[in-house]
């Protein structure tokens, strides 16, 4: 798990220099008008609503934007209607790649997505390919300075984790997606500082990858989540820290 980590939190860096060009914003517009779409616009009611809007808050989106893309879900403004989809491959030194998309053009999305795989080494694959290899998780990443490692295990035990380990400077914690906010909340009262924390894929194992393979394969995963209509990239890979620090 630790090459998801690793892989996570450059795109969280990533993810704050988005926000600057409005990319980030972008994207969470769509997910929380198609959340409050599918499940309505009570968080209290909604928890995929709770965590989408968390997230945008936590970017810093302004409350009267988040406020809009609700109201566009639930039609009370007029929106796009956005598909969701999902896309499977295979990347430079054979890794499996889990892209999720909403868009308002499934066939457009389709083309530009197998252009992308095709031109940077890779190759998309049917539905069923690669995503028996994932299983949604929520994950958090929290600082260790300070935390005592017994105190913080039993804590977040008790919330509903399911897995903890150290890594490095941090401890890393793994939820059912259900457990997800139960354990957010604990970490927020016990002042726990949260690098990040999201429900992602987790792969149940990872695949090695090193040199000037994981540089295409990192020109691969960068240019598909540059991509407008993909939210999310998953990879099984596993790349030495210091070629993402590159990316």
């Amino acid at each position: 798990m630790s090459g998801h980590s690793k892989w996570a939190s450059i795109k969280h860096k990533k993810g704050a220099k988005d926000a600057k060009r409005g990319k980030l914003f972008s994207k969470l517009v769509k997910e929380i008008t198609v959340v409050a779409r599918d499940g309505g616009g009570d968080m209290d009611a909604n928890a995929r609503l709770r965590t989408a809007v968390q997230i945008a808050r936590d970017a810093n989106m302004p409350a009267d934007n988040i406020d809009r893309a609700i109201k566009k879900g639930t039609g009370e403004l007029p929106g796009i209607t956005y598909e969701e989809a999902t896309y499977e491959g295979y990347g430079p030194g054979g890794v499996a790649i889990l892209v999720r998309v909403l868009t308002d053009n499934r066939n457009r999305s389709t083309a530009e997505i197998r252009h992308l795989f095709d031109k940077r080494g890779g190759s998309m694959a049917g539905p069923g390919a690669v995503s028996y290899l994932f299983h949604k998780k929520g994950f958090f990443s929290v600082s260790a300075e300070g935390v005592d490692e017994e105190s913080l295990f039993s804590l977040v035990l008790e919330a509903g984790a399911e897995d903890f380990k150290a890594e490095g400077d941090s401890f890393e914690i793994y939820t059912d997606p259900s457990d997800f906010e139960g354990v957010k909340k604990v970490l927020a009262e016990s002042n726990i500082p949260i690098i990040m924390g999201e429900v992602t894929e987790i792969p149940d194992s990872e695949i090695p990858v090193t040199g000037e393979e994981a540089r295409r394969l990192l020109g691969l995963l960068n240019a598909l989540e540059e991509h407008d209509d993909i939210q999310n990239v998953y990879s099984n890979c596993d790349i030495p820290e210091e070629l993402l620090e590159e990316s």
